[in-house]
């Protein structure tokens, strides 16, 4: 069976002739890149990392499930490998398993570059004979780096490198740091645009909106992973923010005070965090340090006064009507 790639359409297509003629037609995405899956075998997370010179790269490259593995599935994109993957991993076939029998069915695996881990930590990848060169895989403990389209034949290996050197980092933080020792190594022959990072759980999860611990993408970027690092952080704030609203929800002030706390350290100049602090202090009868947030605030942007008249009939509030006049007329 002969292949022939038509290069100049995007997406491409490919056309599958036999001899009795033309067997298949359909199309693929193109996105050739540089990937990790990983996990982490201390908490049993798992996660995916991609990077490419092409637009939204994490929309159909990433792929995982809590409780169940990740994929990366690249070069030109079968996005199958994705859900199919998941759904064989979830019914109990290994990662290895799973790939293995995706790839025997699939007729365009030539220009195929593939990579999944399941929740148990067997790890699997495939590199197709005809992925553009520097194409490479490497395996190891519970992860797998791959690429294709790089400019040299040192990127695979610096980011095996990278993510075993970086063992003591949260996961996120050792996937970024695979992203950027690829990258500083050479990288996508073509340059840079997009990136995106997912984390999933070692357990299967109920709610369906829960099942991504992370879920980052930059989709048009000069520097896409220095934007998803920044991103990354945004995350961790925001995470200590929903926690700190969580304890004003039940009335535990000090705790969401601490929360707060630490969101502003990673976010300073965010004036959603810098309120709500206020709010936290107020409520606790802080006022001290309280007024001077709520001044700094409502200098910046008057609405945030206007959003203080509204918060005691909520309940988010809970302030004497004298002390409200007092927040207000700052």
């Amino acid at each position: 069976m002969k292949n022939i790639a038509l290069k100049f359409l995007i997406p491409i297509i490919f056309i599958f002739i036999s001899n009795s003629g033309i067997t298949q037609v359909y199309k693929e995405t193109f996105a050739h890149t540089f990937s990790i899956v990983a996990r982490d075998k201390n908490t049993g997370e798992m996660a995916v990392g991609v990077q490419s010179h092409w637009f939204s790269v994490g929309t159909l490259v990433l792929w995982g499930k809590s409780g169940v593995g990740v994929v990366a599935t690249q070069s030109f994109i079968n996005p199958a490998y994705g859900p199919n993957g998941l759904q064989l991993m979830e019914e109990g076939k290994s990662a290895s398993e799973a790939l293995k029998n995706l790839v025997a069915e699939d007729p365009g695996k030539d220009v195929r570059q593939v990579a999944m881990l399941d929740v148990k930590g067997d790890v699997s990848a495939f590199t197709g004979d005809k992925c553009i060169v520097y194409a490479d895989q490497i395996i190891g403990d519970n992860f797998s780096v791959q690429a294709n389209m790089m400019l040299n034949d040192k990127v695979v290996l610096a980011m095996a490198e990278a993510f075993r050197e970086s063992i003591n980092l949260p996961l996120a933080e050792r996937v970024l740091k695979v992203l950027q020792a690829a990258q500083e190594s050479g990288g996508d022959i073509r340059g840079k645009q997009s990136a995106a990072l997912i984390v999933v759980g070692p357990e299967k999860v109920k709610d369906s909106w829960k099942d991504k611990r992370i879920d980052l993408r930059v989709d048009d970027h000069q520097n896409p992973i220095v934007e998803l690092e920044r991103l990354l952080q945004v995350h961790h704030a925001y995470d200590y923010m929903n926690k700190g609203d969580l304890a004003v929800e039940h009335n535990d002030m000090k705790s969401a005070l601490q929360e707060y706390g630490a969101a502003q350290k990673l976010f300073p100049d965010n004036l959603e965090m810098k309120y709500w602090t206020a709010i936290a202090l107020a409520n606790n009868k802080d006022f001290e340090k309280a007024l001077p947030i709520f001044k700094e605030v409502f200098i910046a942007d008057e609405n945030w006064r206007e959003l203080t008249k509204r918060l005691p009939k909520s309940g988010l509030l809970t302030v004497s009507e004298k002390d409200l006049q007092k927040i207000l007329k700052l």
